[in-house]
């Protein structure tokens, strides 16, 4: 190939990767902006789409773990870019690992939600940390960060610190029930309802030492 070819072709990549968003130097991005590769959807595959460079979710109850190569996660930085509809509910979990239904039992979730009806709003973490008060509105796009460390979670909306977290030492635990703690494994995103429109994209991650 004609060395001024093969030049237009590495920029037209570099170029479709930049459209995906940017990547902060240290952070690897986890999703490609155009396909669900390396992404695995649990129930209800409908209510998962792909638009403009976002994922959508808007159906019934349904999870898109992330099944790439650098899971599992133990200590790390994720931050996601995400917009809301009014009357949307969806969220971000950490530490869990893929189920083919249901909500997932593992790990924690991080709230994404400005205005649906449940009052726990975005970055809470969900039925431990809840936060009532409304940080970002419905239609903006913000960038929500969960740093996890040891025993300590920090959830940043943009520059807002909504939480933080040091975990108590582990009790024991039903392993009917669902287990909210730290230990390590993938993320996934929430479709919540049928109602809730959710967008996401720009994901990445740095693995912290």
């Amino acid at each position: 190939m004609p060395l001024r070819l093969t030049a237009l072709c590495l920029l037209s990549c570099c170029m479709s990767f930049a459209s995906a968003g940017e990547v902060e130097e240290g952070f690897t991005s986890i999703w490609d902006g155009k396909t669900f590769a390396n992404w695995k959807i649990s129930e209800n595959p409908d209510s998962w789409s792909i638009k403009d460079g976002a994922i959508i979710a808007n159906g019934p109850r349904s999870h898109l773990y992330y099944m790439g190569d650098l899971a599992p996660f133990k200590d790390f930085v994720l931050k996601i870019d995400c917009k809301t509809e009014p009357n949307s509910n969806s969220g971000i979990y950490f530490h869990t690992k893929f189920q083919a239904e249901g909500w997932p039992k593992q790990g924690y979730e991080s709230q994404v939600n400005n205005s649906h009806g449940d009052p726990i709003r975005s970055g809470s973490l969900w039925s431990v940390v809840n936060v009532m008060q409304k940080h970002i509105d419905d239609g903006q796009w913000w960038t929500q960060t969960i740093t996890v460390k040891g025993n300590h979670i920090r959830v940043e909306l943009d520059d807002i610190i909504v939480v933080d977290y040091n975990q108590r030492p582990l009790q024991p635990f039903d392993p009917n029930d669902f287990q909210r703690y730290l230990s390590e494994g993938t993320f996934c995103l929430q479709a919540h309802d049928s109602v809730s429109k959710v967008y996401f994209k720009n994901i990445r991650v740095k693995k912290l030492d």
